[in-house]
C-alpha cells in the first residue's frame, strides 16, 4: 500500500473490497480508511452487512475482491505467518463476549497472552489483574461467566480484547442486550480505552444513542445498495446528508427492519 513518507499511513486501509458468500456478493467496492485513534461506526440496518465487512476486516473471511491493510501493509495478501503477526496488533469484542464458560474471567482473559507471548504465569497473573482492574471488574477474577451480568461479561470480553495492549480494537454490538444505563456505562469505558491508549477503535453497531454519543467518524451500509450510502460525522449527516435513508437511520428509522434492529426508545 502506497504512504507518504512524511505523513504517518492510516491504522487501517480498506480498498475495494468485495464480501461475498457462495458467490453472492454482499457487499461491493468498499473502501474507507481509518486514521490513528478515531473512533469509527459501522452502522446500517439489519442484514447491511456490518458484521460480515468486520469479519473481513480481521481475516476471519477471506475477501472475494480488494484488501485491508493495517498501518500501510497489506494484510489481505500476506503470508500467513505475517498475518498472524499483524493480528496481534488488534483485539475484538465479539457480540456474545464470546467468554469460554468453563474458565474463570481470570483464565479467559489470559488466552491471548498464553497463544502469543513468552510471559510466565506470575507475569500473566500481573497483566490479567490490571486488565480486569482497567474495566472495573477487580475483584471477579475468579467468577465463571454464569456468575456475572451481561454488562459485566462484556466488560470481561473487553478485558480479554485489551490483553495484548491492541493498536485497535474491532467491537461488534458491543451494547446488544444491555440496559441504557450499562450501555452509557460501556461507552464511557471505550473512551477512556481509546484515550488512555490512544487505540483506534471500530465499533459494529445500530445503536443511536452509543453512535451519536462517541463517534468521531462512521460509515452506513445498505442492503439493496450492497456498499456504503454514507461517510462522516452522524450529527453532520442527521441533518446535512443528501440521502433520505440516512436520514431516517440516524434520526432513529432503521432503513431495513425496524423491528429487528430499532434502539430501545
Amino acid at each position: 500500500m502506497n504512504t507518504n513518507a512524511t505523513t504517518p499511513p492510516a491504522a487501517i486501509a480498506v480498498e475495494g473490497l468485495r464480501c461475498a458468500y457462495d458467490g453472492r456478493v454482499v457487499l461491493d467496492n468498499i473502501s474507507f480508511s481509518v486514521p490513528r485513534g478515531q473512533i469509527f461506526f459501522i452502522v446500517g440496518g439489519s442484514g447491511c452487512g456490518k458484521s460480515t465487512l468486520l469479519k473481513h476486516m480481521i481475516g476471519l473471511h477471506q475477501p472475494a475482491g480488494g484488501r485491508v491493510g493495517y498501518f500501510g501493509e497489506d494484510f489481505t495478501g500476506a503470508p500467513a505467518a505475517r498475518r498472524r503477526e499483524i493480528m496481534k496488533t488488534f483485539g475484538v469484542l465479539y457480540q456474545s463476549a464470546a467468554l469460554w464458560s468453563s474458565l474463570t474471567l481470570r483464565e479467559n482473559v489470559a488466552l491471548p497472552l498464553e497463544e502469543y507471548t513468552a510471559l510466565t504465569r506470575p507475569e500473566r497473573e500481573l497483566v490479567v489483574a490490571h486488565k480486569l482492574a482497567q474495566v472495573g471488574l477487580s475483584g471477579f477474577e475468579d467468577y465463571y461467566p454464569a456468575e456475572i451480568s451481561g454488562g459485566m461479561k462484556k466488560r470481561a470480553g473487553l478485558a480479554r480484547a485489551l490483553a495484548l495492549d491492541p493498536q485497535i480494537i474491532f467491537l461488534d454490538e458491543p451494547s446488544a442486550g444491555l440496559d441504557p444505563v450499562t450501555s452509557r456505562n460501556l461507552d464511557g469505558l471505550l473512551l477512556s480505552v481509546r484515550e488512555n491508549l490512544g487505540a483506534t477503535l471500530v465499533i459494529v453497531s445500530h445503536e443511536l444513542e452509543s453512535i451519536h454519543g462517541i463517534a468521531d467518524r462512521i460509515i452506513m451500509l445498505d442492503r439493496d445498495a450492497r456498499g456504503a450510502i454514507a461517510d462522516g460525522h452522524p450529527r453532520q449527516l442527521v441533518h446535512n446528508s443528501p440521502d433520505p435513508r440516512v436520514r431516517d437511520f440516524l434520526q432513529r428509522a432503521d432503513c431495513a427492519s425496524p423491528a429487528a434492529e430499532k434502539p430501545p426508545a
